[in-house]
């Protein structure tokens, strides 16, 4: 296993964190390593949004539902999806920019954001940081958006604390790879794997004297009690992103 796979391999996500900055070096190898990742066209559709200022955290921890470690963490990243850029590349070209009436713009924008945020967190860990990524900026990006001053067709979609951690965590267990691998075709047959990996979910908390879920009851009561997350639906058309042919 060379140094690669073993740094992917052993992921932890930390809230807690040291009271020491991170360096602008590893930062600045933090971005670029997110910023050589592949995306659609080599159009580059993602920006980061690096965030020291501790009054601005405590307002994004606020903003992601109370998290405190966004607070706490020296370095906040918020990953946007960005089409700003394109928009101004047909203005020197002379032409229009459509791209954000297709419902295919968000799913660009998402992936792009999503390979970015990927490549940033091995870089972190390589490095010796902790992180842990923060779906939170979601739920009130209206806020969000008006506190990072993202211009039209720009829209935060994920966060990541980035610091030395602070404590020491095990690894915890994933799905059995015969629920995530199908081969030739899409297996459903993953009831059994679902509830055999329940124990595994179960021995784990309980091995950290935290209350025992399973990993079904936890993942079934966070999607019933969050039909519609956020307020996107209505701060992605102010954004600039119509998907005008969902409509058609």
């Amino acid at each position: 296993m060379n140094e690669v796979i073993r740094t992917l391999m052993n992921h932890r996500s930390f809230r807690q964190y040291r009271r020491e900055t991170v360096e602008p070096e590893k930062l600045k190898t933090i971005i670029e390593a997110a910023q050589a990742a592949p995306s659609w066209v080599n159009g580059q559709q993602v920006s980061v949004i690096a965030v020291r200022s501790e009054a601005r955290r405590q307002q994004l921890s606020v903003l992601s539902g109370n998290q405190k470690h966004v607070a706490e963490a020296p370095v906040f990243l918020v990953f946007c999806m960005d089409f700003y850029r394109a928009k101004v590349a047909g203005e020197l070209e002379g032409q229009p920019f459509e791209a954000a009436k297709d419902v295919d713009a968000l799913l660009v924008g998402a992936t792009d954001v999503g390979i970015a945020l990927s490549n940033a967190i091995a870089a972190a860990e390589s490095l010796g940081l902790g992180i842990i990524p923060i779906g939170g900026v979601r739920r009130h990006t209206a806020e969000v958006i008006e506190l990072l001053q993202l211009p039209e067709y720009v829209f935060p979609v994920v966060g990541l604390c980035v610091g030395y951690p602070a404590e020491e965590l095990p690894k915890k267990p994933r799905l059995p790879l015969e629920a995530v691998l199908h081969e030739e075709q899409y297996n459903p047959e993953v009831k059994g794997l679902i509830e055999a990996y329940n124990l595994e979910h179960r021995a784990y908390l309980k091995e950290q004297g935290l209350t025992e879920r399973d990993w079904s009851s936890t993942i079934a009561h966070f999607y019933t009690l969050n039909p519609q997350y956020g307020d996107a639906q209505h701060t992605l058309k102010r954004q600039g992103f119509t998907c005008d042919n969902l409509k058609k």
